[in-house]
């Protein structure tokens, strides 16, 4: 059985991870006592009908979540597995999704959400030190954390403690503002100038095959994989749980399209959980 333990800031998610986890054919409880947790994982394990449970905890129980590391006891006691999800954002994604949804953070008694955000962070930070896996949701879409649930839930893939998102752009439009590293790919040759190629994309296999058609592009993807290689574990051991790359071209239509679906590619068989934008495709 996957037992899974949905937790993490107010505002960050956790609705959406249920509804996700729920269209896995997870069988899903909110807002759960964390001292029913025991009973719940000795129901599921001897009735063996449900293969996938998860339960979502979090500050609204009251004074119920502080049972939480003792129903964690128990279940490392029983030997029984299980895992945590642990969704975080920044304090300006979290302000500003309050704001809009005019909602009341459940710390925030005198109406400062800020202060209850901080308070709440530091309440979490044992639980998070145990997760299995942080996703931090700041720049994340709907359609992006259902992805990300579906590689490490339904897919069974590893979660690395790191989301990677490969973006592609084009100069003309800027770099995009949330890049961590930022590769220029102006330098590969250009199917721009290739007639039948101009109007076709790196999404296409014609353009996809010229540009990686060339020795420099060979030489510059395997620098590339191999400073990836490197750079990785060391933002995973910094803590660091969400890594953008952005890959640019002149327009963001061909060359930066075609090495980002291979810096995709390559990624996602090394087993990390990472989706791809291209920005500017349609510009």
């Amino acid at each position: 059985m996957r037992f899974v333990i949905i937790t993490g800031l107010s505002g960050a998610g956790r609705s959406q991870a249920v509804k996700a986890l729920e269209d896995m054919g997870y069988f899903c409880i909110d807002n759960l006592p964390p001292s029913l947790i025991p009973k719940l994982s000795e129901l599921f394990t001897e009735s063996k009908k449900i293969d996938k449970v998860a339960l979502v905890i979090d500050l609204r129980g009251g004074q119920f979540f502080d049972d939480l590391n003792s129903s964690l006891e128990y279940l490392q006691k029983m030997n029984y597995q299980y895992e945590i999800l642990f969704l975080e954002a920044s304090d300006t994604a979290l302000i500003k999704r309050y704001k809009e949804s005019r909602r009341k953070h459940p710390l925030a008694h005198d109406g400062r959400v800020i202060a209850a955000i901080h308070d709440e962070r530091k309440r979490l930070e044992s639980i998070r030190n145990k997760a299995t896996a942080i996703i931090d949701t700041s720049n994340l879409t709907i359609s992006q954390l259902r992805e990300q649930l579906a590689n490490i839930f339904l897919e069974g893939r590893k979660f690395k403690g790191l989301v990677i998102t490969v973006v592609s752009f084009g100069y003309k439009s800027g770099i995009p503002l949330d890049a961590d590293l930022v590769f220029d790919v102006r330098f590969l040759p250009n199917p721009f100038y290739i007639e039948e190629l101009k109007d076709l994309t790196g999404n296409d296999a014609p353009v996809r095959d010229y540009v990686l058609s060339f020795p420099v592009t060979k030489e510059f993807m395997a620098k590339l994989y191999d400073i990836l290689q490197f750079l990785i574990p060391y933002y995973v051991k910094e803590g660091k749980t969400q890594l953008v790359i952005a890959v640019g071209c002149t327009g963001g239509k061909h060359r930066s399209v075609t090495v980002a679906n291979e810096l995709y590619n390559y990624l996602r068989k090394n087993d990390y959980a990472v989706f791809v934008e291209h920005r500017d495709i349609l510009k």
